[in-house]
């Protein structure tokens, strides 16, 4: 079976739908026992798939699974749906159907805005363009902090190996007329060079440039794609 590559916000909201219309009323097949959440609903990976089942590790839903819950036999019982840690595991031995879908419920929709609300602002960092002047967004160097992520300030697009995007590498930031270079001390030191990295759609939209007052900074791509094509026009003309 193939790797769940499903898109997490589409597969909960599909389960949202699922739970409202009822979804988890008794079960011809198994009236005697209430239905279980995620397992008996089209979003578990291995519905309908008794003979041949996918291992649970690479179910889309496994990134909502604490760290240390993951290697529990049923790993969706285990995600977490408030600050007191309630899961499907204790809603089990301690409420009946009713309450369970009405937590799930909760859970669902808070976890869908909360989604959809920070897709929205990743789509708003990646169309805004830098600020023009002395506002120019400085690139965030790749191991700057303890996430390394897209160089982007405003993107919250975290660093994988197999992510895509685009590399660079420049040399630190030159000492400031004050004598001080507030990143020397970061990872490359003075002596080396610091690593940047654009994600994916990042990297379509800007480019990182190296300016001796501002340093590393990003650059639209766009502006320069609109500068050689009235190039063109010109030379046409």
């Amino acid at each position: 079976m193939q790797k769940d590559e499903r898109d997490l916000l589409e597969v909960l909201k599909f389960e949202l739908q699922f739970l409202e219309d009822g979804g988890y009323g008794r079960s011809p097949r198994t009236p005697w026992r209430p239905q279980y959440i995620f397992e008996d609903s089209l979003t578990c990976m291995n519905y309908d798939s008794k003979e041949n089942p996918g291992p649970c590790s690479d179910c889309v839903l496994m990134q909502l699974v604490p760290p240390e819950r993951r290697s529990e036999k049923i790993p969706c019982r285990h995600i977490p749906f408030n600050t007191s840690g309630e899961a499907l595991d204790s809603l089990y031995r301690y409420s009946n159907q009713q309450e369970t879908e009405e937590t799930v419920g909760a859970w669902l929709r808070a976890t869908i805005q909360r989604l959809e609300e920070e897709r929205a602002a990743a789509r708003h960092a990646h169309s805004k363009h830098p600020p023009a002047g002395g506002g120019t967004l400085r690139g965030t160097p790749l191991y700057q902090k303890q996430h390394p992520k897209c160089a982007n300030p405003a993107c919250p697009t975290a660093f994988h190996w197999t992510g895509g995007g685009k590399f660079f590498r420049f040399r630190p930031d030159p000492v400031s007329a004050t004598g001080s270079n507030p990143t020397a001390d970061l990872p490359g030191g003075i002596h080396g060079v610091r690593h940047y990295w654009l994600c994916e759609r990042c990297s379509h939209v800007f480019t990182l440039v190296y300016g001796e007052e501002c340093g590393v900074t990003l650059k639209l791509i766009w502006s320069d794609l609109a500068a050689g094509e009235t190039h063109k026009e010109l030379s046409a003309a």
